[in-house]
């Protein structure tokens, strides 16, 4: 099964200029916890919901913070024709619990997530996945 089976299609990239109140804003409404960040149509980073806590609220940075200030500029990825059981296996060494997802033009073509592969991977996949992303740093 390839990633693209699985993968959610519905993602929306936020500026690097946009205010990190926007991006909390934009997670809340779309109910997740992280946004691609992309110049033009080129993926440059990642903000979380975590990069908002510990690099901006935690060191007393305004709600008008540029997103570029608490981005994570060194963005792990995977590509669309990737099986998913490599995939997990990289989710679960990275230790993280969403990737966005590439196709071989480098365009962002999705997001992949834990959810996806609990509904839609085999249990093999997940079962290792989850192992990976909850053991301990």
């Amino acid at each position: 099964m390839k990633v693209a089976e699985i993968m959610n299609t519905d993602v929306f990239l936020t500026a690097p200029n946009r205010s990190i109140r926007e991006a909390a804003e934009t997670m809340q409404r779309m109910d997740v916890g992280s946004l691609p960040v992309g110049d033009g149509d080129r993926l440059i980073g990642m903000v979380t919901d975590r990069d908002i806590a510990i690099r901006a609220v935690a060191r007393g940075l305004n709600a008008d913070t540029p997103v570029r200030e608490v981005m994570t500029q060194e963005i792990r990825y995977c590509f669309d024709d990737q099986d998913v059981d490599d995939v997990a296996r990289n989710m679960a060494d990275l230790q993280v619990r969403r990737l966005p997802v590439i196709n071989r033009d480098k365009r962002l073509v999705g997001f992949v997530s834990l959810a996806d592969f609990a509904h839609g991977a085999d249990n093999g996949a997940t079962e290792e996945l989850v192992r990976g992303v909850a053991t301990p740093h």
